[in-house]
């Protein structure tokens, strides 16, 4: 339960900030989550840096049984979600929604999508295959993955700033948030989006165009 709560004040706090970003009219998308201070001497002058939160190194399984790691999206705009392919309520949406972002950005080499599956013991790599089939996919440009159930909990709750809770009063068993994390290229998490309203995602695509033109200028 505290879980739950830290993670709905970490998305108040995204809201917030991406809001003031809105309103100061500022082309540079805000970096969420909490900040530290590191300080390095060179050249004997010391020099103050900001630490952003950073998405940790992992390890999982695509729906091509293949192991799929950070270094797949070394380099790449991105964005995640969590979600189950036997879910009954937000994850439909979710998935309409986030194939707008998909055939938007399908062609960018510098773009991609990264769904967790939280429903692990179901949602195997041949699961996750015909899912993403029957969506009409291109496995290299929107990768779903697997792995062991906590690990994709802890990775949620702690990098991400969303959750998944097993509850067997709910429809499906599981809830959990529908966000759509917005990730750079320095796995800096750089918005948060509901992924289940349109007009949060229409927010989502203006952003990543944003966060484009930041991370990859045009000469």
């Amino acid at each position: 339960m505290r879980l739950f709560s830290l993670t709905q004040k970490a998305l108040m706090v995204g809201i917030a900030l991406l809001a003031w970003s809105c309103s100061d009219g500022s082309k540079k998308l805000p970096y969420l989550g909490q900040k530290s201070v590191e300080i390095r001497v060179e050249n004997g002058k010391s020099i103050t840096d900001s630490v952003y939160h950073t998405i940790p190194d992992f390890s999982f399984i695509n729906q091509d049984s293949v192991v799929f790691t950070q270094k797949d999206v070394e380099g790449k705009i991105y964005v995640a979600d969590f979600f189950f392919t036997t879910c009954p309520t937000i994850c439909p949406k979710m998935k309409t929604q986030m194939l707008r972002v998909f055939e938007k950005y399908k062609d960018n080499p510098h773009f991609m999508i990264l769904s967790h599956t939280i429903d692990p013991r179901h949602d195997t790599p041949s699961v996750l295959k015909e899912f993403g089939q029957n969506l009409g996919l291109d496995s290299k440009k929107w990768q779903m993955v697997t792995g062991d159930k906590m690990k994709i909990y802890e990775l949620g709750q702690k990098s991400y700033m969303v959750t998944a809770t097993d509850d067997p009063t709910q429809p499906g068993g599981i809830v959990h948030s529908g966000a759509f994390i917005l990730v750079d290229k320095d796995r800096h998490i750089r918005g948060i989006y509901d992924g289940t309203v349109p007009e949060k995602v229409d927010n989502l695509i203006k952003d990543i165009e944003v966060l484009l033109a930041e991370q990859y200028p045009q000469k």
